[in-house]
């Protein structure tokens, strides 16, 4: 149970990272890369655009891969959410919060 709960706050973060990095795309404009916080949104979101640059096909452009990664981290995210839910339906919610 306590793995589930880690891999799903790791997936929520990423996905919150996700959003904010797409966010400041939208409102900083052309100046994004100069933005301190669109950078640090980069770093952090590093491992989920390889692994959609990874997975995805190359006609696929590179500057599309943080969308296919926010893809794949909600899928992620729903899976572990669903595998969670059925876990504490299986042991009648002890231990559940």
């Amino acid at each position: 149970m306590q793995f589930l709960n880690i891999l799903q706050l790791l997936l929520y973060i990423g996905l919150l990272a996700l959003l904010g990095q797409g966010l400041l795309f939208i409102i900083a404009g052309a100046k994004r890369d100069t933005n301190l916080f669109y950078q640090l949104f980069q770093v952090i979101n590093k491992p989920w655009t390889k692994l959609a640059a990874l997975i995805s096909p190359r006609q696929i452009a590179t500057r599309h891969h943080p969308f296919v990664a926010f893809c794949l981290v909600a899928a992620l995210y729903l899976a572990v959410t669903v595998a969670k839910i059925e876990h504490c339906v299986s042991v009648g919610m002890v231990g559940c919060k």
